[in-house]
């Protein structure tokens, strides 16, 4: 018999290569509680990552770059799960949003593209977080020079951070919807803290300078995307 996904030759209930069972076991209601219950499950779980990163946030990604990458949930994982835990929060308590606040009358209808922009990025946080960390990135990079953590590695901290901040806005987001009160401009202060303590905490916690250039990075990638953005939908829609 050959391996289904390698091609190899198997004599026994799992490949001596890649691991894949013989048979696979077929999708059920069983099946379903245990995926929900490996990705709930406190210890690698996304419930486990979320309190580490909450408590000691530098330790634990430096800890993810260089020893373990198995503690805790995949950064790219992540921050999507978390984006879309909010936008679930946000549309099933009918809140207003704190995040991103977009309105397309409030937009000129000769900008189409732009428009277009503004509303992805609206219904699709998990994947815009990730394209402004892009822009945050390189300006930690920039300001935390003399550490030898590569862009990636700078992209992966962001990914854990960014989808905290998330969660963050999820949970106020509740909260006003249960209780009828604002406070999703709480939520924007509480997240935007979390995000700078979180990267100075990563580089050097002892350091005040630590969180002023993190600040600094954040609000200058911040604005280098929106800029970037706004620069390529404006001159598109001009071009049309």
């Amino acid at each position: 018999m050959e391996c289904k996904n390698c091609n190899t030759e198997i004599s026994s209930a799992y490949c001596p290569d890649c691991g894949q069972a013989t048979k696979l076991k077929r999708i059920n209601g069983h099946y379903i509680v245990h995926e929900i219950e490996h990705v709930l499950h406190f210890e690698r779980g996304i419930l486990y990552t979320i309190k580490e990163l909450l408590t000691n946030p530098g330790h634990n990604v430096r800890k993810y770059l260089n020893e373990n990458r198995s503690r805790l949930v995949k950064p790219i994982a992540f921050i999507v799960i978390s984006s879309l835990i909010y936008s679930i929060a946000v549309k099933l308590f009918h809140v207003e949003d704190g995040y991103v606040n977009f309105d397309a009358q409030d937009v000129s209808t000769q900008l189409p593209v732009t428009i277009a922009f503004l509303e992805w990025v609206q219904g699709h946080y998990g994947y815009a977080n990730i394209i402004m960390g892009v822009f945050i990135a390189f300006w930690v990079k920039r300001f935390f020079r003399k550490y030898e953590y590569n862009f990636f590695e700078i992209l992966i901290l962001l990914c854990f951070v960014l989808g905290i901040g998330m969660l963050i806005y999820a949970v106020f987001g509740i909260i006003e919807g249960l209780t009828h009160t604002k406070v999703m401009q709480v939520a924007a202060v509480i997240a935007l803290v979390y995000t700078i303590w979180a990267m100075g905490h990563f580089y050097d916690k002892t350091k005040p300078s630590s969180y002023f250039k993190a600040f600094g990075a954040y609000m200058l990638g911040m604005i280098s995307f929106t800029v970037v953005a706004l620069a390529i939908t404006i001159t598109a829609d001009i071009m049309i």
